[in-house]
């Protein structure tokens, strides 16, 4: 069946945003997105078909939905307290048989979200969405090759050539000068497979491709909604724009959810967890940094010397650190893979499996190694989410797609990998010359949507050398949102640091009350001031191997106080760290080569 809109005698008005700024208007099939009378985005086609509908869409009226707001506590991320506004728009179309399709829009100051509803299915599949963002060449862009983790770098382009023609989200593009556009998905429900984009039929032409979903339809149906963020970088990287338009949560007890601090032993230790002594080390660790959790992660099925995961967790019980432990989800890797496998798929199994976990002290779960966007890894990441949280457990996804609002929506949901992390450095090479980029590209990308466990903050060497300085890692825990924060290294080089560095670890913060960006451009380099409570925390990291000078707008950061505490480089490979507290607010800061700055700044 091919998908045909045809065009209708009936005109759509222009659709704005509560300030005006953004609007959206009806051109011939398609949409054109414009921000402060820019043209940012073309949607040069929409739609969708099932396997009984899709031929002679034709467009028929637009409604007025009226005002949408959203005013939501969330227990983490980069603002606790999330307002926003839009007005709501709906499209009318028919299809040749007479059944209608809704394409609803709501149009907020920082962005776009849209969805299609469909009604009266049955037994009907999903077939193809038609949705097509059509970027002109010339345009920059940061997009990400697709693979079923997302786990990939974000390389500066300006047309859609290349080798891939499978991208992932989020996708970030400049189509102005000084405006930006990030385009993501939010709001994955059971019966909907993820998205991500692809341009094979013409480089400029990129279409939403839905993922596998066998599952048949009855009645009323949508598809989540598609996001795209719009203004200026810091209107983009502050947005919650992905969580506004996500369900809220439905728990009726969220006492037990509490973010925080994990000492982490795979990055020094591929196989460490299946050894007492070792994962004692970070135990030891957490103790004394003062951190409230430890990972055991993969092959804690297989310990050695007669030991067993109970013995592990009950040490880190008796020394006052909550311990969490890894599954293998059992649906992607699987040959050569390690453990524990199978134990997760079966709801019989799972729930005896997490009520074991919560009866020897286990708070928290790290599943791994799922296989792509489709409906049923999707419906089973669900019902991960919600047998865990019927458990009181705390979860974390690893080789897992990106996250689209099920942090709000299951906010046991701590964190998500999907990014190309610091655990890439006991694989390949290829990490280290390009790490100091690549995290200067993150937080315009990936970190924007949601929590991400990249694994910051490593002095040491892992199987491959990093060439970022001692400062840039620090202000990685930071400049990375995530509410379960697993820091990297190993114990020894963790406890050879100064004792502010130290210090500033064991109050390290992992949720948020407000976010700023003071400055930056994809790559380049960040500055980025996150509060908490009463304390600014202020990261600032070079992505190039040249030094830099980089002016910090403290206009929008609400603070006259001095500097409490202040990591820079010395550029001394000797006695790395520049240490120095209760200085005045700096106007700039000098960045060695992939160097780093944080500062932290007391209110009170």
């Amino acid at each position: 069946m091919t998908l045909m809109l045809l065009a209708a005698g009936v005109q759509a008005q222009k659709m704005k945003s509560p300030n005006g700024l953004l609007s959206v208007e009806k051109v011939g099939n398609g949409y054109e997105v414009k921000y402060q009378d820019k043209k940012v985005l073309d949607l040069s086609a929409v739609g969708m078909a099932t396997t009984k509908r899709g031929e002679g869409l034709a467009f028929q009226q637009m409604t007025k939905g009226g005002k949408v707001k959203a005013d939501y506590q969330m227990l983490a991320g980069k603002k606790l307290h999330c307002t926003n506004e839009a007005n709501e728009y709906v499209l009318h179309y028919q299809y040749a048989d007479g059944s209608p399709m809704r394409l609803v829009m709501r149009l907020y100051n920082d962005g776009l979200a849209f969805r299609y509803e469909l009604e009266g299915l049955y037994d009907e599949r999903v077939k193809e969405e038609l949705t097509t963002y059509s970027i002109a060449d010339g345009v920059r862009r940061w997009f990400m090759q697709w693979s079923d983790g997302y786990e990939g770098f974000f390389p500066l382009a300006t047309s859609g050539e290349g080798r891939s023609k499978h991208w992932g989200y989020p996708a970030l593009l400049e189509p102005a000068d000084g405006v930006f556009a990030l385009i993501s998905e939010a709001n994955i429900e059971r019966a909907q497979s993820a998205s991500s984009l692809k341009n094979e039929q013409k480089p400029s032409e990129y279409k939403v491709f839905m993922d596998t979903n066998e599952v048949a339809l009855y009645g009323d149906w949508h598809t989540p909604w598609r996001v795209v963020m719009i203004g200026s970088l810091a209107d983009v990287v502050e947005s919650t724009l992905i969580t506004d338009v996500s369900e809220p949560s439905k728990l009726e007890d969220e006492s037990w959810i509490e973010p925080g601090v994990v000492s982490w032993v795979y990055w020094a230790y591929n196989h460490g967890s299946n050894d007492f002594n070792i994962i004692k080390k970070y135990v030891d660790l957490a103790v004394a940094l003062k951190l409230p959790y430890v990972l055991i992660d993969a092959e804690w099925d297989e310990f050695k010397d007669g030991k067993t995961v109970v013995d592990a967790v009950n040490y880190a019980k008796e020394c006052g650190v909550k311990p969490m432990i890894w599954y293998n989800s059992s649906v992607g890797w699987l040959n050569g893979a390690p453990g524990p496998k199978f134990r997760l798929n079966k709801l019989e199994d799972r729930e005896k499996e997490f009520a074991w976990c919560k009866s020897i002290g286990v708070v928290g779960v790290k599943i791994d190694f799922f296989s792509g966007d489709n409906q049923m890894n999707m419906d089973y990441c669900i019902e991960l989410l919600e047998s865990a949280a019927r458990h009181n457990l705390l979860v974390n996804f690893h080789g897992a797609t990106i996250p689209r609002g099920w942090q709000r929506t299951y906010p046991n949901l701590m964190s998500t990998e999907g990014v190309y992390g610091a655990e890439w450095y006991n694989n390949v090479p290829t990490f280290t010359k390009r790490a100091a980029a690549h995290n200067a590209t993150l937080p315009f990308t990936r970190n924007v949507i949601g929590p991400m466990d990249y694994t910051p903050c490593a002095f040491s060497d892992s199987q491959h050398p990093h060439i970022t300085s001692h400062a840039h890692e620090l202000a990685l825990t930071v400049l990375y949102e995530s509410a379960l924060q697993h820091l990297a290294d190993r114990p020894e080089s963790f406890l050879a640091q100064p004792q502010q560095v130290k210090d500033f670890l064991s109050e390290l913060p992992s949720v948020w009350d407000e976010t700023k960006l003071m400055g930056g451009y994809p790559g380049e380099y960040v500055a980025m001031a996150r509060r908490n409570g009463d304390t600014w925390y202020v990261a600032v990291i070079n992505g190039s191997d040249e030094p830099r000078s980089v002016e910090l707008d403290w206009s929008r950061v609400k603070t006259k106080a001095k500097v409490g505490a202040m990591f820079a480089d010395s550029g001394n490979a000797d006695n790395p760290w520049n240490l120095s507290a209760t200085a005045s607010l700096p106007s700039k800061v000098d960045l060695q080569p992939r160097g780093g700055y944080v500062m932290v700044i007391p209110t009170k």
